[in-house]
């Protein structure tokens, strides 16, 4: 089944071959880095790991998700922006990581602001890279010289970093707790700046992302288990990107599950679904990151609001939908959780709401659910018990 999903977001990411990106007609750039990193997965645990530079002298919008949709960035921009990103790589082992080169890249992760850089490659970049849970790029070409000028490190990041008793995964809860963007904790947790270090390694981009994730979402759970459970339905919505984000909150103790809409795949809707119950997740979801990165951001919601939940999400992608990476889910979820939700007495009376919101009926995702049809199941149990 899952095969159909990557299938179909294959296919939706070949647009992105006829976009224009940056055509590259030297060996040398000189410019900036965001600052942005990426480490690649193939042939680990020898991999290519590099910066993203742009011959732009202001570049960090070009990779900050988190201010793209407060900004009213659009679709069109953000894909402009990272196909003239260009990534230089060099092939290094993952614990490698006091190389004066990876030391560099580190330095880059913990950037306050876009870095002044100069690159030479050894042949002129090319193509672009698509992946399934990292934003896209632009062209990319093996390293001949890097140098890096001007950096002021982040504070909280700079401290992590020089902690070398301290845990990865304690650094990425510090880190969250003092409200450094999420980006920034993964690209510098993704170069080896953070954690013990005998454990500190390069970590690949796209794994991450769903690691800093998984490890936020950890930790706040077991804080969110001993919150008081809500007493009413909430739903949150939220619409941007070619996705809809709806976000139900049920009066039980922690569960979740995620539906993923597709409304066009082969000319028609195809429902893909994953869920936890109250002990959690142990294998990997088959939904991919874009599970990890929506549980988070539902997560630091009952955090802050100091509740506790069973949360039901429905996700769905319209024709407008192009696969940018998991950060468009997990922002997408933050908007919804920030506004204020409308209010149930019951389940039902909150899924006939969402009935009117989504472009397939709620009764295609109860036959496709696994824990929002127990659920309803058990309330009908219930009922039926006073009859």
């Amino acid at each position: 089944m899952m095969e159909k999903k990557y299938e179909h977001l294959k296919q939706l990411t070949q647009q992105f071959y006829n976009m224009k990106n940056t055509k590259i007609t030297s060996k040398q750039i000189e410019g900036t880095t965001p600052p942005s990193v990426f480490i690649g997965s193939y042939n680990y645990p020898k991999v290519f790991a590099g910066p993203l530079l742009t011959s732009e002298h202001n570049s960090a919008i070009m990779d900050q998700p988190e201010t793209w949709m407060n900004s009213q960035t659009s679709q069109d921009q953000i894909i402009n922006y990272r196909l003239n990103l260009v990534r230089g790589k060099q092939t290094i082992a993952v614990d490698d990581v006091e190389n004066n080169y990876i030391m560099k890249l580190q330095e880059v992760s913990m950037a306050k602001k876009s870095v002044q850089s100069e690159a030479e490659f050894n042949k002129k970049p090319t193509g672009i890279m698509i992946g399934r849970e990292e934003a896209p790029h632009g062209p990319s070409g093996v390293l001949k010289k890097f140098d890096i000028e001007n950096i002021k490190w982040d504070r909280q990041l700079e401290k992590t970093y020089y902690d070398t008793d301290l845990k990865a995964k304690d650094a990425v809860d510090i880190l969250h707790k003092k409200d450094i963007p999420f980006t920034q904790i993964q690209k510098a947790f993704s170069v080896g700046s953070m954690g013990e270090k005998k454990n500190r390694k390069l970590v690949p981009t796209r794994w991450s992302i769903t690691a800093v994730d998984t490890t936020i979402a950890n930790n706040l759970l077991k804080d969110v288990r001993y919150n008081p459970t809500i007493d009413t339905y909430h739903v949150y919505e939220h619409k941007t990107y070619g996705i809809q984000i709806i976000v139900v909150e049920i009066p039980t103790p922690w569960q979740f599950e995620l539906m993923e809409a597709f409304t066009n795949y082969k000319g028609r809707p195809i429902i893909f679904t994953d869920y936890e119950n109250n002990k959690g997740k142990k294998e990997y979801s088959r939904l991919g990151g874009g599970y990890y990165a929506i549980k988070m951001a539902v997560l630091e919601q009952l955090m802050r609001d100091k509740k506790q939940a069973g949360v039901i999400v429905f996700r769905e992608s319209n024709d407008e939908y192009i696969p940018l990476g998991v950060w468009n889910m997990r922002q997408n979820t933050r908007e919804a959780l920030n506004k204020k939700p409308k209010e149930f007495e019951t389940l039902k009376q909150a899924i006939n709401y969402i009935n009117t919101k989504t472009e397939l009926p709620t009764d295609d995702y109860i036959k496709a659910s696994d824990l929002l049809d127990d659920i309803l199941k058990q309330r009908q149990t219930t009922l039926d018990m006073f009859f």
